[in-house]
C-alpha cells in the first residue's frame, strides 16, 4: 500500500524505555502522530483508555478480528493487542506520518502490509539493566517480572529483522538516534516522491 505519510514501527521488550521514547519523539516533532492500539490488558499506572492503549475486553476484540478491524494483531504476555486499520490508513492517506509502538510480531505483519514501514527495535544495553528496570517501574509483581525477562530473550532475537536497531543505554542518545531514523527516512527518494509528488512532477521526475 503506497501512501504519502511515512509508518515507522517502534518494537522493544517490556522495560526497555520504548513508550518514554516514543512519548519524547511526539513532543518534540509536530509532524508525527501516534496510532493507539487496543488491548485487553488492565491499565497500569496512570495509563489512560484512549491515550496509551484503548483498553477493552476480549470478547470486544476478538469481534473486531472477525470483522477485519485490525491490520494486525497478537498475543503477548498473555494479552491481546492490536492496530486499528482505519486509523492508519485514513492518516497515512493524508500525508501525515505515523509511529506505532507495536511489538515484533504485530510490526513483522506490517510490513507485509506496507513495504515502505520502517521498523525500528530498540534493544537494553544488558540483561542486568533490563532486570533493574522491570524491578524499578514497580509496576508488577515478581512472577509477572520473570515472565517479561523470559520473553525478552525471544524478543531480542527478532531485532535482525528490523531496519534499525536504537540501544537505550541513555535516554538522550537514544532519542537522538530515534529522531535520525524518523528524519532519514522523510529524506530517501521513494519517501520524498510520495510525499511531494507534485515537485517530482514539476520537475519531470515522475
Amino acid at each position: 500500500m503506497e501512501t504519502p505519510g511515512n509508518l515507522f514501527c517502534v518494537a522493544a521488550p517490556s522495560g526497555t524505555g520504548k513508550s518514554s521514547l516514543v512519548k519524547a519523539l511526539l513532543e518534540l516533532d509536530s509532524h508525527l502522530a501516534v496510532s493507539v492500539s487496543h488491548t485487553t490488558r488492565a491499565p497500569r499506572g496512570q495509563e489512560t483508555d484512549g491515550r496509551e492503549y484503548h483498553f477493552i475486553a476480549e470478547p470486544a476484540f476478538r469481534e473486531k478480528i472477525a470483522h477485519g478491524d485490525f491490520f494486525e494483531w497478537a498475543e503477548v504476555h498473555g494479552n491481546l493487542y492490536g492496530t486499528s486499520r482505519k486509523a492508519i490508513e485514513q492518516r497515512l492517506a493524508g500525508g501525515e506520518d505515523v509511529v506505532l509502538e507495536i511489538d515484533w510480531q504485530g510490526a513483522l505483519q506490517i510490513k507485509r502490509l506496507f513495504t515502505h514501514a520502517v521498523l525500528i527495535f530498540i534493544l537494553p544495553p544488558s540483561w542486568d539493566e533490563l532486570s533493574q528496570r522491570l524491578n524499578r517501574r514497580g509496576e508488577d509483581p515478581p512472577q509477572v517480572i520473570a515472565r517479561r525477562l523470559a520473553n525478552a530473550r525471544e524478543e531480542v532475537a527478532q531485532a535482525r529483522h528490523f531496519d534499525f536497531v536504537i540501544i537505550n543505554s541513555l535516554f538522550e542518545t537514544a532519542l537522538f538516534d530515534l529522531k535520525t531514523v524518523v528524519h532519514s527516512q522523510r529524506l530517501k527518494y521513494a519517501a520524498q516522491m510520495r510525499n511531494r509528488s507534485q515537485v517530482f512532477a514539476a520537475l519531470g521526475l515522475v
